[in-house]
């Protein structure tokens, strides 16, 4: 039997299960948003604060109890940014990016800063390509977007001999920088903006008209109000489209509606505008099918269930007030706020919604399909390891290509309060955690001794294939699936292990060691070039830690260089997809079938049960 890394096992044994963010399992809902989003990415990453025997205590950027502004470089330091490509790096007129982030500032004079560096960019070839995507990436965590916009179109109105800051920049000048730190604006949040319907577009239009005025005056800008125009195009046809209810698909999610047509398309992003189906339960298991918005609050889920129940036959109405509730594998429970909004994507893997009265919540017990399991040879064994990493792979990475960048900053800085939702985060998280059960599940529902050693032999390959295509995400979820306690103590089932993968599992496990600050696995990802699917929950660990050991603000000056370090994380990830992934394999006559399994895997997702097989098939005494 491997040496257990108990640590590990615990990493992701309730990701993908969001429900603390609605007060969590068996807790009242209670706190504001933000703390309730990092709350539950503790369960997610449960050893922020935890360190190894030997790697002494956990560094932090700054003592919580100091008074001093923490992270705040000295005024005449020069920064560079090593994870910018050379494109980004170089600049006319300068060998090197060399720039110095903004000083301490007030969140509406930063931008006047920010505008004063960009016009000397523009003016004497200095870059400040880093600065600039600095302040883009990160502005909603200390300016929201909507401040943001109006301050730009104040100092696109203004005249520089009345307003204040950057004075010393009048004319054609002055206009064209707000135009293009506009631009780079609409270019980082285009997606995001596009799911705000006519919200979206009504910046762009305000600036295009005011721009439009200015021609007389600054014929210059007739490139700028062009693009304008065509920025204003592109966000209305998008509202247009939504309007045209035609047009509307409705979207599966992982386990709502295993339809085989619908897992086999390209994965893509999805919008809180996006339309699915979704079943909600009652108290006696039956249920109500409703098409909702992705990004619906429970009050609007509720009404559509009520709805139902009212003019179903076959279930009865009720009375009473409904409210909603998500119910695990386990029978754990968490009541939702009727303002909540986009629940579907915070479910756990085996994770239901049950519509119930108040009075009615001690009742919910989980489907009976989630409590009970039958034996049987896994559909694995007719697969060959090579074509299930191949999927797996290429579902990842369509997964974490669907994410926005900007989605990892709204998930640890924001939570619930988020003006952008990280709805395809949240996915990918739920499918790192669903790999991890399925691992256990396949070899835990095998009888017999030989093919569960067969089966770990497979797993073990299919880890290795991924580590090879640097899908660092289902490597590592197949190592935990195997180093989860139900699977790690079966004896027998481990002494059939030939050698060579007892000791390649052995070096798996080292990888995914936490000690050092997962240092194994931080050299091994720092050696890989683009592109490269990284272990997510680390990633939102490093941010996390990164949030909550550094102030954003003394007083009422923001603290820049924090700003720049979390757009630094951002970066890289921005690497990680900079070169698209190409997979050389020869599609097989089982690949459809392959491609369909790896989809819509079915798991296990109940500890306890997973256990309690583990003892039938090797029962303590043995």
């Amino acid at each position: 039997m491997p040496a257990g890394m108990k640590p590990l096992e615990k990493f992701l044994k309730k990701q993908g299960s969001a429900l603390g963010r609605a007060g969590g399992f068996g807790e009242k809902a209670s706190g504001n948003g933000a703390s309730r989003r990092r709350a539950s990415l503790s369960r997610v990453v449960p050893f922020f604060r935890e360190t190894s025997p030997e790697s002494g205590p956990p560094r932090e950027v700054f003592s919580p109890d100091t008074e001093e502004p923490p992270c705040w470089p000295p005024a005449a330091a020069d920064f560079r940014s090593p994870s910018l490509s050379s494109d980004e790096q170089s600049c006319e007129g300068s060998v090197e990016a060399v720039w110095a982030p903004l000083p301490p500032d007030t969140p509406e004079n930063s931008v006047l800063s920010l505008l004063d560096c960009v016009a000397n960019s523009r003016r004497h070839g200095s870059c400040a390509e880093t600065l600039l995507d600095d302040f883009m990436l990160t502005h909603p965590i200390f300016l929201p977007p909507d401040k943001f916009q109006q301050v730009l179109l104040q100092q696109f109105r203004a005249d520089g001999k009345q307003s204040e800051g950057w004075q010393g920049w009048d004319g054609a000048d002055r206009k064209q920088t707000v135009l293009s730190v506009a631009f780079r604006y609409l270019e980082t949040y285009r997606e995001l903006l596009q799911e705000e319907g006519e919200r979206s577009h009504q910046f762009p239009k305000e600036l295009y008209l005011c721009a439009a005025q200015e021609l007389s005056r600054y014929p210059e800008l007739v490139e700028d109000v062009l693009k304008l125009q065509r920025w204003t195009e592109i966000l209305q046809s998008q509202v247009e489209e939504d309007r045209d209810s035609k047009k509307k698909q409705v979207r599966p999610l992982f386990r709502h509606f295993r339809r085989i047509d619908a897992c086999l398309q390209p994965r893509e992003a999805f919008r809180g505008s996006d339309e699915i189906f979704c079943r909600v339960y009652t108290p006696d298991h039956s249920y109500v099918t409703i098409r909702s918005r992705l990004s619906c609050s429970v009050g609007e889920i509720l009404a559509l269930v009520r709805e139902k129940l009212q003019y179903s036959e076959e279930q009865p109405a009720r009375q009473g007030a409904l409210v909603l509730v998500a119910v695990t594998s386990a029978g754990e429970k968490a009541l939702f706020r009727p303002s909540d909004e986009a629940v579907f994507t915070t479910l756990g893997v085996n994770t239901h919604l049950f519509a119930c009265e108040p009075q009615e919540l001690e009742t919910l017990l989980p489907l009976p399909e989630e409590i009970h399991w039958s034996p049987g040879d896994s559909k694995l064994h007719d697969m060959s390891a090579e074509e299930v990493s191949n999927q797996l792979v290429a579902f990842d990475w369509e997964l974490f290509s669907c994410v926005h960048e900007v989605e990892f900053v709204c998930y640890v800085f924001h939570g619930e309060q988020a003006r952008w939702r990280p709805l395809n985060l949240e996915l990918v998280l739920q499918r790192c955690s669903e790999v991890q059960h399925w691992v256990a599940t396949e070899i835990l529902q095998c009888q017999s001794l030989p093919k569960r050693v067969q089966l770990l032999r497979k797993f073990i390959k299919i880890a290795a294939l991924c580590k090879q295509q640097q899908d660092l995400l289902s490597f590592l979820a197949v190592v935990l699936g195997l180093d989860n306690p139900a699977v790690s103590r079966l004896r027998l089932t481990w002494e059939g292990l030939p050698g060579k993968f007892k000791k390649q599992f052995q070096q798996f496990e080292s990888t995914v060691d936490p000690s050092r600050n997962h240092k194994s696995y931080r050299d091994l990802i720092s050696s890989l070039r683009p592109p490269v699917i990284p272990f997510t929950p680390l990633l939102l660990k490093d941010l996390t830690f990164l949030h909550e050991s550094c102030k954003t603000f003394h007083g009422d000056l923001v603290n820049f260089e924090k700003m720049h370090k979390v757009a630094e994380m951002v970066r890289t990830i921005r690497r990680y997809r900079s070169t698209p992934l190409a997979l050389d394999s020869e599609p097989s006559p089982s690949h459809l079938q392959t491609k369909a399994y790896v989809r819509q895997l079915q798991v296990i997702d109940n500890q306890n049960l997973l256990f309690n097989m583990s003892c039938k098939l090797e029962p303590k005494d043995v």
